[in-house]
């Protein structure tokens, strides 16, 4: 990706996305910052819990961080953001807050000019984030022109999905019997055309993590299936595997004041054993990703 004079150095790539224009695949810039996007085309698999908790992360790790939301109309990281700082104003704590920017989808009358004022719009985000050491994009639970943009700048993309059958069918097609995959779906294709893209350019490889979230706390036969499916999907269209965060009520109960598991002890909460057990389930995330754990999580 280069961010140089606020633009994204882009090329087509030969395979079309579906129903639109090929998206545009970044060249790589090593000063560029780190970009980790949190992907997928279902809405309610924890994306925004997911995002904030690794922001907060990196914000921990003395990292400065900007958040690109390109879900801006339904909004939910980004309120997650603006609740973060009522709350630390509100309190007088001294909260690590990120930069935000909203992309909001356009309203144009033609798809070329919604297309075209979009791709603007990202890049003057983009333009104005330059500085942070790192990137994290949230983007649509649906096929958009804003979420194939957002897709393309991947370093690490990162998609939770629940622990289901319903969920699975983002990434693959299963037949009647849930025991075999008869092959990628849609949005697989996608993420692979992004990938070609980038690799025609040079640059960096996506890495493609899938977090499996909101797994049951029970050992269940749907889990060793999904389980299963999983683990030959990943070597099939390459994508690697991460546990991601339980059913745990906690992690509903921190949105409104816009806090995170790493923010408890700052806010003066008691930690309770689910909180104990929500704060490994956040380490382990890190780690799987490839980033440091940091102290508030060590203890």
């Amino acid at each position: 990706m280069n961010h140089q004079a606020g633009r994204i150095t882009t090329t087509a790539p030969d395979v079309p996305s579906r129903g639109s224009s090929a998206a545009e695949a970044p060249t790589a810039n090593a000063k560029s910052p780190r970009v980790l996007v949190l992907g997928n085309e279902k809405g309610g698999s924890g994306k925004s819990t997911t995002a904030m908790h690794l922001v907060v992360a990196l914000l921990r790790q003395g990292r400065s961080v900007g958040i690109v939301d390109l879900d801006a109309r339904q909004g939910t990281l980004s309120r997650y953001v603006e609740n973060r700082r009522a709350f630390a104003e509100s309190e007088g704590l001294p909260l690590p807050l990120p930069e935000l920017r909203q992309v909001l989808r356009s309203e144009a009358p033609t798809r070329a000019e919604a297309d075209a004022e979009e791709e603007a719009k990202l890049q003057a985000a983009l333009a104005e984030l330059s500085g942070c050491d790192m990137l994290v994009i949230d983007t649509p639970g649906s096929d958009s022109h804003l979420s194939r943009l957002g897709h393309t700048l991947a370093d690490v993309l990162i998609s939770p999905m629940n622990d289901s059958f319903i969920d699975l069918d983002l990434l693959a097609r299963i037949d009647r019997e849930g025991r075999k995959i008869l092959g990628p779906s849609v949005y697989s294709q996608m993420v692979w055309e992004q990938r070609q893209a980038r690799a025609r350019q040079g640059g960096r490889p996506i890495d493609w993590v899938v977090l499996r979230n909101r797994l049951a706390h029970l050992d269940a036969r749907n889990k060793r299936e999904i389980a299963r499916l999983l683990a030959q999907l990943a070597k099939r269209i390459g994508f690697r595997l991460a546990p991601g965060f339980g059913e745990r009520v906690v992690f509903r109960q921190l949105f409104p004041q816009g806090l995170t598991l790493l923010d408890l002890r700052q806010s003066g909460t008691d930690l309770t054993m689910s909180h104990v057990a929500a704060r490994q389930e956040v380490r382990a995330l890190l780690a799987a990703i490839g980033l440091d754990v940091p102290e508030e999580l060590q203890t």
